[in-house]
């Protein structure tokens, strides 16, 4: 197995047991924290937090590195630019998050841990995956 691999599958490891301890991967925590107006559930707000800073220091060291560990060169976005494809894309995202309270790893996660509630969510956003690559082609 190469290191890349090895790399993303342990990453992802990381990444999905995080989603579980934190209760990101229970439906009913995400929806009680988007339920600000009823009985909020603020306990997420700490996750999220505890992401941003991490992310704020890994942009810190990755600004001061001339190339990733494993590879030759950063593959960061190029644009920041806001079109309707994006924005429509966030609003179905935000949609879907609040009405399963899921969205794509934590599906997975769901998938071992609860799978027929899962497996419904997962097989939209593969449907929807799919629309796109019809609808919108490869880039």
């Amino acid at each position: 197995m190469n290191r890349e691999l090895l790399a993303a599958i342990l990453s992802g490891l990381l990444f999905g047991a995080g989603l579980a301890i934190s209760g990101m991967a229970d439906p009913v925590r995400v929806r009680g924290f988007l339920d600000i107006f009823g009985n909020w559930d603020s306990t997420l707000v700490f996750v999220m937090g505890g992401a941003v800073v991490v992310m704020a220091v890994a942009w810190v060291i990755q600004g001061k590195m001339s190339a990733p560990l494993l590879r030759e060169e950063f593959s960061l976005p190029e644009t920041a630019t806001l079109d309707v494809p994006l924005v429509a894309g966030a609003i179905i995202f935000g949609i879907g998050w609040a009405l399963a309270g899921l969205c794509p790893g934590p599906a997975l996660i769901g998938l071992v841990l609860v799978p027929t509630s899962a497996f419904i969510f997962v097989l939209a956003m593969l449907s929807g995956m799919g629309i796109y690559q019809i609808t919108m082609g490869r880039k």
